[in-house]
């Protein structure tokens, strides 16, 4: 199960406002795991403002 936690150490340096897009490829660049990108990839392809709004999006 994936934790805000994990969602928050993949996006660690990540600039913003980021795309969905951006955001999927950092985590990558991270070297998140699949549950980690799976559930970035399920987030709604908008910008965010900030690391909360991700986490918001992938726990809704």
């Amino acid at each position: 199960m994936v934790s805000p936690i994990d969602i928050q150490k993949a996006l660690s340096g990540m600039d913003y406002p980021a795309s969905k897009a951006d955001i999927v490829r950092h985590a990558e660049q991270q070297g998140a795991d699949k549950e980690v990108l799976d559930a970035l990839r399920n987030i709604d392809d908008r910008e965010y403002e900030g690391p909360s709004g991700v986490s918001s999006a992938a726990f809704d």
